[in-house]
């Protein structure tokens, strides 16, 4: 048999598929689609469940792919051993009711016999015991000998999964040699030893398990398939392990370029390396999927794997970010598979250098704080990290619950995870609870779902008309306030971030309300709630409803907005950005997507240009229902994760957007006027919030921001274009008296305060300085922690002082914090003696009091831990 690199073998596998009649599709994504039970494509067959089930219509009855899959069920095992990968690409040919077994195992065979001419000797199969059909197919058929097929068990050669459908499997196994065995004389197939590999499974789904246990045929059978690529590498290579496979091997080699270290040298740096090379493979694949990094779902997944890629290059000794020179390595071997790659190369490495740079700027201190933790547990003699400094080191410092984990396993150190789980869960509480604060959207009482469980769903005219008669279908009254439930109506209820309508429903026997809000309960009655001017309407009434005009078409300048934003945004920042929330209301829009950092203030400024260039166009907006392949075939974009009927609603907007969408819309783009960008920040991890304004509300804005400008000018005497270069040159000339002024006080505390270098006192060889300065602010007694320290080689000081304010300061060299001062603890003790509290790092901490009379006596308590530490 030949050798052949890894691209080649996948290309070889697709074509001769598809020269048996099969459709060849590109691998999908790594995001699931419509498939909420897992987070990222773990099997070749996991995006095609939807063919086997009968949800949807297959393209073709016969398809081949190869899969890009990330599995992290094993993830601690990850460069420890060099079998465990959390990335694979997995090879398979699929029948969805079209050809069986016959076909199946006569193309594998031919596949490995006659394409790749692996020996024939060298290979054997496994069949169901059960199965004997499969058996004489291969005895047969294929021409394999008896003693080259092996009848194996349920849990061997059954595939299943709780009820539905199921069937048995043929595995095909490559003989590795006797030297690689057990040297057992019944050494076989299904061994645990290393000699015989399975290299492809064959699945027949032929059954239907029901809830009894028993076993149905399949009127329908179908082929699932599966050959991890980088194993059928490794047979073809004759290599022992994946990172030994050409195109992996070539990006660990750059891992060890970058580190300076030779693979396979030390134990402990080979781990490391594997790690890298498997991880990175893992991270380039998910960001060019559009995962972005964040503490939640396959966002935490990404964070995870990239940060733990990043400390292990610090174990190497690799100084600074290096990722993203071993991302151009992994591109450029996956680049021809996967064209995204090349394509998104620079949003790539961008998307990961963010990550690591972030990461690094806190690891340092992390990992100080985490060191200190182990300190103080193992001089203790205790157990584990506490939930409460856990949770501190992924609220403050980025690091995952996982890596914490590992880093004390590493000490052999356990976790209070219990404990961890309970600080996250307090943390989640307050911010849902804080969001209930704030959210207008919360403003229903809720109860709306009970009261009109029995009302029959209303019928919804607002696309067509803003006024029409209806029926009262159920009213309920209460304190002036009414939610009345109509057959029909024109009122848009609040959905899809859009607010609803409001407005006004009377009749001709004196009844009237102000419509304030209008809301839809699942079972489509839709509410409208208001405030009662005059009378009662009952159920069974006729009434007259008319929707505000005029605040109906400012929620339709702003909802035209969103879309157009959305399109702006994707062409500005790129095909990742995603819709992750809105809200569309009368007088402001926000929108929610999906990036990896703050925008420019130049990509603000082409993001709102582009957009009223869009609203110039005066583009005409079309609005169409249609099937949802259909819609999805065209292009329309859909909210990822949202749940879809069968029959959609789409909104075309020029030529240049269209998105499923059931809110209202202008006709044409000119009328939304003109669009401003308010704002813009950060929600969440990964998202990225804009705040927006359209028509009347932005012209206010634009006037209201003309008139502070203005008034700025005349303050300043200035024509309103120089007014910034003012401001600029008072904000300078301010700095420089501030400067001015802090050295001089510098000079003054240095002046004041006695020469406390002088005569230290020795504790045991170490030189400590505990002093009051009168009058010095905060970075006076820092500067003087660090000329104390930059004079003595092994000294701790403790510096307090009072005034406007009670501050304390401490520091220590490196020497003294080997013989364990923690400025941190030591300063927080300090502190809480003059009524205050603080911390910091075990080299340098500060904070602040109140009671300036107990400043000596705090510094006493301090010098008695100092010596207490020392001695």
């Amino acid at each position: 048999m030949e050798r052949q690199s890894l691209n080649e073998l996948r290309q070889g596998f697709l074509d001769f598929f598809k020269s048996k009649g099969h459709l060849v599709v590109p691998s999908f994504s790594l995001v699931p689609e419509n498939d909420p039970s897992i987070l990222l494509i773990n099997a070749g067959m996991t995006p095609l469940k939807q063919y086997f089930t009968g949800a949807k219509k297959p393209p073709s009855y016969r398809m081949a792919t190869c899969q890009k899959c990330i599995r992290t069920l094993d993830i601690e095992r990850v460069g420890k051993t060099d079998r465990h990968g959390t990335f694979f690409e997995m090879l398979g040919n699929f029948s969805f009711g079209d050809y069986f077994k016959k076909e199946a195992i006569a193309w594998a065979w031919e596949y490995f016999t006659k394409v790749l001419e692996i020996p024939e000797e060298l290979l054997s199969v496994s069949v169901y015991e059960e199965d004997d059909e499969a058996y004489g197919i291969w005895k047969n058929e294929a021409g394999l000998p008896v003693g080259k097929i092996f009848r194996l068990g349920k849990e061997d050669n059954f595939w299943e999964h709780g009820t539905g459908p199921c069937g048995p499997c043929s595995e095909i196994f490559f003989d590795r040699g006797k030297d690689k065995g057990c040297q057992s004389p019944t050494c076989a197939p299904g061994c645990d030893c290393d000699r015989f590999i399975e290299v492809w499974n064959l699945v027949f789904t032929q059954f239907d398990r029901l809830e009894s246990g028993e076993y149905v045929p399949l009127s329908t059978k179908n082929i699932d398939t599966g050959m991890g690529l980088e194993r059928l590498a490794c047979v073809m290579q004759g290599v022992d392990n994946l990172f030994e496979v050409d195109t992996i091997r070539k990006i660990l080699d750059k891992v060890c370029e970058i580190a300076g270290v030779e693979y396979k040298k030390d134990d402990s740096a080979d781990i490391s390396i594997r790690l890298i090379t498997d991880h990175v493979r893992s991270t380039v694949m998910m960001v060019a999927d559009g995962i972005i990094p964040s503490n939640e779902g396959r966002g935490y997944v990404l964070r995870r794997l990239l940060r733990r890629a990043a400390r292990h290059g610090k174990l190497l000794g690799i100084k600074g970010n290096f990722l993203h020179d071993v991302v151009r390595v992994v591109i450029g071997e996956s680049g021809g598979a996967y064209p995204e790659l090349v394509a998104k190369k620079d949003y790539i490495e961008k998307v990961i250098g963010i990550e690591e740079e972030r990461f690094q700027s806190t690891v340092d201190q992390g990992l100080v704080i985490l060191n200190s933790y182990i300190s103080d547990i193992l001089d203790k003699g205790g157990k584990s990290i506490g939930g409460t400094e856990i949770f501190r080191l992924h609220d403050t410092y980025g690091f995952p619950y996982e890596l914490t984990a590992e880093i004390a396993s590493e000490n052999g150190i356990g976790m209070d995870k219990a404990g961890f789980d309970a600080e996250m869960n307090k943390q989640k509480d307050m911010a849902r609870n804080a969001q209930k604060a704030g959210d207008g959207s919360q403003a229903w009482g809720g109860g709306e779902e009970e009261i009109f469980e029995d009302v029959q769903p209303s019928v919804f005219t607002g696309y067509e008309s803003l006024s029409g008669k209806s029926r009262v279908l159920s009213a309920v009254y209460m304190n002036g306030s009414a939610e009345v439930a109509l057959d029909r109506t024109p009122f848009y209820a609040e959905s899809g971030g859009q607010e609803g309508d409001i407005g006004r429903i009377w009749n001709d026997s004196g009844f009237e309300m102000q419509v304030e809000g209008c809301l839809r309960t699942h079972a489509g009655v839709f509410v409208h709630k208001g405030r009662v001017l005059s009378g009662k309407a009952s159920t069974g009434d006729e009434v007259f409803c008319e929707v505000d005009s005029k605040n109906r078409r400012n929620v339709e300048r702003n909802h035209t907005a969103t879309h157009i934003l959305h399109y702006a945004l994707r062409e500005i920042l790129g095909n990742h950005v995603a819709q992750a929330g809105s809200y569309v209301g009368a007088k402001r829009l926000r929108f929610d997507f999906t990036h990896f950092s703050a925008m420019t203030e130049g990509e603000i400024n082409a993001v709102e240009e582009l957009v009223n260039e869009k609203i110039l166009e005066d583009a005409e907006i079309r609005i169409e229902q249609m099937g949802i392949e259909e819609a999805r075939d065209r292009g329309a974009t859909a909210l990822f994760g949202e749940k879809y009927g069968d029959t959609v609603r789409v909104v075309s907007t020029g030529g240049f957007s269209m998105e499923l969408c059931g809110g209202t819309h202008l006709a044409h783009t000119s009328s939304a006027g003109v669009f401003v960008i308010v704002s813009e920040g950060g929600v969440a991890a990964g998202v990225r919030r804009i705040e927006a304004l359209t028509g009347k509300e932005a012209v206010d804005f634009l006037r209201e921001k003309k008139r502070l400008v203005g008034a700025v000018s005349s303050i300043l005497k200035s024509a309103d274009g120089e007014a910034p270069a003012r401001v600029e040159k008072i904000i300078k000339d301010l700095k420089t008296v501030r400067r001015e002024m802090d050295d001089l006080r510098k000079k003054t505390a240095r002046d004041s305060a006695p020469d406390i270098f002088a005569n230290p006192l020795d504790v045991n060889g170490t030189k400590v300085i505990v002093s009051e300065i009168k009058g010095a602010d905060m970075n006076s007694l820092r500067n003087l922690c660090d000329s104390a320290r930059e004079r003595y080689e092994d000294c701790v000081v403790l510096l307090g002082s009072g005034g406007d304010k009670v501050n304390f300061a401490a520091a220590a060299t490196s020497k003294a914090v080997a013989r364990g001062i923690h400025s941190g603890k030591l300063i927080g003790e300090v502190a809480k003696t003059a009524g205050g509290g603080g911390g910091g790092r075990p080299d340098m901490a500060q904070a602040g009091a109140r009671d300036e009379s107990k400043i000596g006596e705090a510094l006493d308590r301090g010098l008695a831990m100092i010596k207490e530490v020392l001695s």
